[in-house]
């Protein structure tokens, strides 16, 4: 080989400005060469003189930080499903253009340039050349492909998210920092990859199916848990959480990702259904495949598969574990990503479900999907992949058994219609919810809905024009949206249409709920003997005082209530349930003046406290993309009853664009207090001087 004195190759120029801003990626780096599939790139080659004559250029790329598989780049234009490459020499310069196919393996590429001669015998090689491919939505040949800008721009290029949580009945929003594009999360992205079990198992094959986002969405369900890989959260759905994070803490995804990878992937603590999502859908984002979060409100928890959950009482209402572990969640979060379905008969292409938290084992680990969100509408459950599981999420039936003291069941409600409701995720064209519900069912009692059903294998629900038999006793529960720290009636309405005077027995209980439906603890319980008058309706009315939930309610702030109403000789008891949940106050965020580009600004945090004890220990958490990283600002005395508390943040916006700073309260009795402020982050003009 020539000497570095004669060499003819002296400077590689990967052009990365120019090819990233091309390929929609410099929000990643400005510096390296990051580029996607299916779109041509140019290198630029310092030459010391021109090529000799006859002698050629030959290029050989690996991929993979293992530099395991070997892809030759071919020299003739359009070469099909394989890289390609041609060459033009401009004066003291070769520009280099490749091409990658729109099948190719995403993850870090390093590029050896050969100079060749008429022999074929290497003269001279540079391959220090390294950039990194991802999946290129905007390519009609990849299956990644959204031939809507708007919707891209929504769900690959925006850092800021709108997560829904709550009930169906009090539906809150939640701002995330997704974060996608923040230093170095690509980077931590294909690590989580590396280190997935098939990666530690068999690099090389790995490797090469990592050009199928059905391949890669299976892995990131799976890695985003701990459960049985070097996953990046642990879930933990009930206190104590000292020796991590409450789930409710976290505010983005960027701070859990940094402490995973900085941990040599040692698993952060803790995530529950949303948490698990975000970070999903960041990962999904980052790698180039659309994305975004799904909430399904009432949402199934189907563990034998019978598209029923039994949910089984005693007679004081206190629920049994009889070895089900069915159960209904207020809300549950997963991700759809959209990608063509090439393994899959015609009709499956479109959204896929990806879920990351851990449920159920899906072929020997824990991860769900990705499975057709039209497979589930249309009950087509025999496609790939946990089409039954996610169909129960939305469909499933609830059946609710008192049992009596001598073991005999009595069944006490049954629910065909409340599992899948609102299925939600943020809007396209803001903050704003969409409703997706059409997306996974047919409406209520419609032919197709029933054709769904008989295709999934259970029966048919009660089509709308067909009543059950009538009850001449009917019971609803009403309550207003209560503030956490304040009393709160609840009240029971019991109307009797009947034309005969009934005795009966009315029990209340309130209980102290997480989202999943776990029980923190009894907060009151009311029994009371009632004389119903024909034609009328009764009002019950349960008070609730702060320091009758206080001491139990968990860090989702919700209060189960069910009441439960017998009547002597009667066999059928009504049962009616309602989750209440209580809402926190907002932090006030101001932020004065215009926000410009690498200028220094300074928020002011407010917040007052609506509890009637003292607050210790608060702190607030702030963070957003492109304009700062996580702090903490730490208030150092006790916040009184009432009192308002304000703290001041400076910080420096990096990035322009539309900004989300997200801010988080806690304290010893009041946490996940959230707080949200928009920014316009613009470039300073620069001053023209003019000469008179």
């Amino acid at each position: 080989m020539a000497n570095r004195y004669n060499r003819v190759i002296t400077d590689v120029d990967v052009r990365s400005n120019e090819n990233n801003l091309a390929h929609r990626t410099r929000e990643i780096d400005r510096e390296r060469l990051i580029v996607r599939r299916g779109q041509s790139f140019s290198i630029t080659l310092q030459c010391s003189k021109p090529l000799p004559p006859k002698h050629d250029l030959e290029l050989v790329l690996n991929v993979g930080k293992k530099d395991r598989t070997l892809i030759k780049v071919h020299k003739e234009q359009g070469a099909g499903e394989r890289w390609w490459f041609n060459h033009q020499g401009v004066q003291d310069e070769i520009l280099l253009n490749l091409h990658s196919p729109a099948n190719a393996i995403i993850g870090q590429y390093s590029l050896t340039v050969q100079l060749m001669s008429p022999e074929s015998h290497i003269i001279e090689k540079t391959d220090k050349i390294k950039f990194h491919l991802l999946f290129n939505p905007w390519c009609k040949d990849d299956v990644v492909y959204l031939p809507d800008e708007s919707l891209l721009q929504e769900y690959i290029m925006n850092e800021n998210g709108v997560i829904y949580m709550g009930s169906k009945d009090y539906i809150r929003s939640l701002h995330w920092n997704y974060g996608q594009f923040e230093n170095y999360i690509m980077d931590i992205c294909f690590e989580i990859l590396d280190n997935s079990s098939e990666s530690l198992r068999n690099y090389q094959l790995d490797s090469e199916k990592r050009g199928d986002p059905v391949y890669i969405g299976r892995i990131i369900s799976a890695m985003i848990n701990s459960n049985d890989d070097r996953g990046v959260l642990t879930g933990r759905w009930q206190e104590p959480y000292t020796d991590g994070v409450s789930p409710t803490r976290w505010t983005g995804s960027v701070p859990i990702l940094q402490k995973w990878s900085k941990a040599g992937t040692s698993a952060v603590k803790y995530g529950q259904c949303w948490v698990f999502a975000a970070v999903a859908c960041t990962v999904l984002r980052c790698l180039g495949i659309p994305t975004r979060v799904i909430t399904n409100f009432n949402s199934a928890h189907d563990v034998d598969g019978n598209l029923s959950l039994d949910v089984f009482y005693n007679e004081r209402l206190e629920r049994l574990d009889r070895g089900n572990r069915d159960s209904s969640w207020n809300f549950h979060c997963w991700v759809e990503s959209w990608m063509r379905r090439s393994d899959l008969p015609k009709g499956n292409d479109g959204w896929q479900v990806l879920d990351p938290t851990p449920q159920e084992l899906s072929e020997g680990k824990f991860c769900c999907g990705p499975c057709p969100v039209a497979a589930i509408k249309e009950g087509n459950l025999t496609v790939k992949y946990d089409a039954p599981f996610i169909f129960a999420e939305v469909n499933a039936d609830i059946v609710e058994w008192v049992v009596r003291r001598d073991g005999q069941k009595q069944k006490a409600r049954v629910d065909e219609s409340s599992v899948g409701m609102y299925i939600s995720t943020k809007g396209v064209w803001g903050d704003h919810r969409e409703d997706v519900t059409q997306n996974y069912k047919y409406p209520e009692g419609s032919i197709k809905e029933r054709e769904a059903y008989k295709k999934a294998g259970r029966r048919s629900p009660i089509p709308n024009n067909v009543t059950a038999e009538p009850n001449n006793l009917e019971m609803i529960i009403k309550h207003t949206k209560p503030v956490f720290g304040t009393d709160f009636d609840v009240i029971i309405e019991v109307r009797n249409d009947g034309v005969k005077d009934v005795q009966a027995q009315l029990t209340v209980l309130a209980v102290a709920m997480t989202y999943n439906s776990i029980h923190r603890g009894e907060c009151k319980r009311q029994k009371v003997n009632l004389s119903l008058p024909a034609r009328k309706v009764h009002r019950e009315v349960l008070r609730l005082h702060y320091d009758d939930y206080v001491s139990c309610v968990s860090e989702h702030y919700l209060i189960g209530l069910k009441a439960f109403l017998e009547v002597p000789g009667e066999n059928e008891p009504i049962m009616k349930t309602v989750n209440i949940p209580l809402s926190k106050p907002e932090l006030l965020i101001q932020v004065p003046g215009k926000a410009m580009l690498f200028e220094q600004l300074t928020s002011t945090i407010s917040f007052t406290n609506p509890l009637p004890v003292p607050l210790k220990g608060g702190v607030f958490t702030v963070e957003g993309a492109g304009l700062l990283s996580v702090a903490e600002v730490h208030v150092k005395e006790d916040i009184a009853p009432g009192q308002k508390v304000s703290v001041k943040l400076l910080f420096t916006p990096m990035k322009t664009g539309v900004r989300k700073l997200m801010v988080d309260f806690d304290s010893d009795r009041l946490k996940d207090v959230k707080g949200v402020a928009t920014l316009v982050v613009r470039k300073r003009n620069p001053v023209i001087a003019t000469c008179f």
